[in-house]
This record gives structure tokens, sequence and C-alpha cells, in this order.
């Protein structure tokens, strides 16, 4: 059964078809959450957050875009929003006093890491929703030129010109270039 048939199943509240996207998606939404935030237990806890959430928030997926790309933002709203809770505020507070320098080395990198996250959450749809299949969730050009229903031309043309953008607004924003975002493994 493909995505949208699936998808629409759900949205009719068919919870054996959300079970069935819940298990095939599940390991995304971890992924997306920990590279949003750098930490195991914490990607745990913002997936729990995203799975919750998505239980409400899928009959507002319209298909305009991707149902990845969907996701994607899903996820990082449920992070940011962690991230934003009294809760984890007192607990990175509490931390803060038994920081050691590769901690602060980790902190930088995670701070890096979210900024270039919103970077990419501004970029255009399809810029975005080629970045996200590629990068996000490891696919290849000609699989995610399928998911996406386009040539796999069209979808090395996206990757290479987001990341010219990307490229453009870090030397713009301040923000230090790092070949491991703008180079061949975003």
């Amino acid at each position: 059964m493909d995505d949208n048939s699936l998808i629409k199943r759900c949205q009719n509240g068919d919870t054996v078809a959300f079970e069935q996207l819940l298990n095939h998606y599940y390991d995304t939404i971890y992924r997306f959450a920990y590279r949003w935030c750098g930490d195991q237990h914490n990607a745990q806890d913002i997936t729990q957050q995203a799975c919750l959430k998505l239980t409400k928030a899928l009959k507002q997926f319209k298909g305009q875009s991707s149902f990845t790309s969907w996701l994607y933002r899903l996820v990082i709203n449920c992070a940011k929003d962690f991230y934003k809770s009294p809760t984890q505020h007192n607990q990175r507070e509490e931390s803060d006093h038994a920081l050691e320098r590769p901690a602060q080395d980790k902190s930088a990198r995670q701070f890096y890491s979210n900024q270039v996250l919103e970077h990419i959450d501004n970029l255009q749809e399809d810029f975005k929703d080629a970045l996200i299949l590629v990068y996000g969730t490891g696919l290849s050009h000609h699989d995610a030129a399928q998911r996406l229903g386009i040539k796999e031309s069209t979808v090395s043309w996206r990757i290479y010109e987001a990341r010219k953008l990307l490229k453009q607004t870090f030397n713009t924003s301040g923000l230090e270039q790092d070949h491991n975002v703008t180079g061949a493994t975003l």
C-alpha cells in the first residue's frame, strides 16, 4: 500500500493504518529528532512527543509537499517545543554546572546543527524535499526522484541549488562554514 492511501485511511480514523504508518516512519522520526538535538535520550523524548502530535496533526496533512517533508517540520516543531519547556530548561541549568570541555564542544555543535536545520526549514519546498529525502532519510537521488515523481537530474539540481543557497545564507548570517554541511555529506 502506498503512503497516500495509508495516510487517507489514518485521516479517516483507521487505527490499524496509523499503526502501520507509525511503524514505517518511526525510525525516520527518531533520526530527524536525533539530528536536531544530538542527544539520544532527548531524541527519544522528542520522538515520543512527535508520535503523539502526529495522531492529531495528521488530519492537517494536505499532500501539498511530500509526507516526509511535512513530518520533518512536525518533528522539528516538537523538538523546539521540547527545548522551550520549563522542565527541560531546569534540567539544562542543573547540567550546566557539571559541563566539561567536551560537553561544551558538543553544545556548540548542537547549536550549529540547530541553526543549519532552521536555515534548511526556510528553503523553498522543492529544495527542502530533496534535501530531506537524500540527507535526512538516506535515499539515493534515484529513489528520491521516484518518491517525488521527478527526474533524478532534477533532484541533483535541487540539492545543488539548496547547498548553494545555504552557503550564501551561512556567509551572510555569520555562521562558520562547515564542509560537512555545505559539502557532499550535508
